[in-house]
């Protein structure tokens, strides 16, 4: 019998197939599927402040769009105020008292204050962990990468402070440094670190000249570069690792576990494969371990991390040097003629 127990953010969980953020966890039924399908923890759908604010603005030009159209009429709306994070906090609640499993909390604010203020709502509902997404946008040339770091550091500490569930970072993959920012987050006591966060990336619909919105859904074998960042990461930082995009069979797990990682996330491989899919991705990795005669997953975790490997440069060379060095087998590969 194989033990698939390990931990996600310092939470002791049953298997290493956590749920990501998504709207997947709205719908309550879809809730049980993914709990019932073997799911170990499932990260509610993010908060993020921009979608509160603009809803703030939005519904302020509704309610007084016909404002002073009449001497006698200086408005036709009593004063409103929105809701702010009340509904999504709501369902993050009704979802924890549904679920035997750890739910974790994912927030995406804009300001300190309210990273803090959000932080404590969501450790309110009764959440078992804190999911923060930390990422930036460049928007002009400005802002140097030190005063990006130094702001999100600043933020972590605050929310630290502010919470005693645990709390793990999201990032994003377009740190000058990324090895070097999580060794300063990991200074903070962060309990966990996935990798990597999906930034939307919009694309241009040439027949129609306009700007589209496309899913940014991973495909097979994205999974490379958090695999490549797990191994480098694996014995050199307290929190816990977790590694997704691109991850959609038992085997991608047994990949990124053998690199170092504890456990995985996954979002894109259930949508298109149903909630039922998380069966067959543990039932794959369970056999892969048995035929390989692992009986937990700590027997082969970080197996071929950069600390365990014989090459010391297998995880920080330029790949594209192996094909410079060896330009046939891409031609036997990929013929032209």
């Amino acid at each position: 019998m194989t033990d698939l127990r390990t931990k996600f953010m310092g939470i002791d969980v049953k298997n290493p197939i956590i749920v990501g953020a998504s709207n997947l966890s709205q719908n309550p039924e879809t809730l049980a599927q993914l709990e019932k399908a073997g799911a170990a923890a499932i990260v509610y759908k993010s908060l993020f402040e921009e979608q509160i604010q603009y809803e703030r603005v939005q519904m302020g030009e509704h309610l007084h769009e016909f404002d002073e159209r009449h001497a006698e009429m200086i408005s036709i709306h009593p004063n409103i105020e929105h809701a702010g994070p009340k509904e999504y906090l709501k369902g993050l609640k009704k979802a924890k008292e549904a679920l035997k499993i750890p739910l974790i909390g994912s927030l995406n604010a804009i300001y300190k204050e309210t990273w803090v203020e959000y932080a404590r709502l969501i450790e309110e509902t009764g959440v078992d962990g804190l999911e923060l997404n930390l990422y930036a946008v460049p928007k002009d040339s400005g802002a140097d990468a030190a005063m990006v770091e130094d702001q999100q550091i600043e933020i972590l500490k605050e929310v630290k402070k502010a919470v005693n569930i645990p709390v793990s970072v999201k990032l994003g993959p377009f740190y000058s440094n990324p090895l070097h920012v999580i060794k300063k987050m990991d200074e903070e006591g962060v309990d966990g670190y996935v990798l990597f966060n999906r930034i939307f990336q919009p694309d241009i619909d040439v027949d129609n000249q306009q700007l589209i919105s496309p899913f940014n859904l991973s495909m097979e074998g994205d999974y490379r570069l958090p695999l490549r960042f797990a191994a480098m990461l694996y014995d050199n930082v307290n929190g816990n690792i977790c590694s997704n995009t691109g991850i959609y069979t038992g085997k991608d797990v047994a990949r990124i576990i053998l690199s170092g990682a504890d456990c995985v996330q996954v979002v894109s491989a259930i949508y298109k494969n149903k909630p039922d899919h998380i069966s067959a991705m543990l039932s794959e990795l369970e056999a892969w371990m048995e035929s390989k005669s692992y009986k937990s997953i700590k027997d082969f975790k970080g197996k071929l991390s950069k600390a365990s490997v014989s090459d010391p440069f297998a995880y920080t060379r330029a790949q594209y040097v192996d094909i410079l060095m060896n330009p046939e087998e891409i031609i036997r590969k990929y013929p032209v003629v």
